[in-house]
């Protein structure tokens, strides 16, 4: 099994329960192709660095995951078909980056406590 991470980002135009139930249709994927989630984070709404499909704005959201590399083309097949996606990446992540993941998780939850 790999470690990968996704972030794709969402139209602007969405409601919140637009976005959540987005979100939930690719964790619902994920899981399942017999993938484990390690981790999802919504960072919001936030500005692009450049215009895409005339948005300035978007909703960012990171999913790490568990699976088999056949996962990742089902996935990306998904966002292309689906109009409410602007853009997206999927990486595969080595060891160093997972660590750094762990760091990274950790620095934010005790932020927000």
């Amino acid at each position: 099994m790999n470690n990968y991470e996704t972030v794709f980002i969402l139209t602007p135009v969405l409601s919140d329960a637009q976005v959540e139930e987005a979100v939930n249709k690719y964790v619902d994927l994920i899981k399942e192709k017999n993938c484990e989630i390690v981790a999802k984070e919504n960072w919001g709404l936030k500005k692009l660095a450049y215009p895409i499909q005339l948005k300035k704005n978007g909703f960012y959201t990171l999913i790490e995951f568990k699976g088999e590399g056949s996962v990742v083309a089902d996935l990306e097949l998904a966002f292309k078909r689906d109009e409410r996606v602007i853009r997206y990446l999927t990486t595969k992540l080595d060891k160093h980056a997972v660590d750094y993941a762990i760091t990274r998780r950790a620095k934010v939850k005790a932020a927000k406590a």
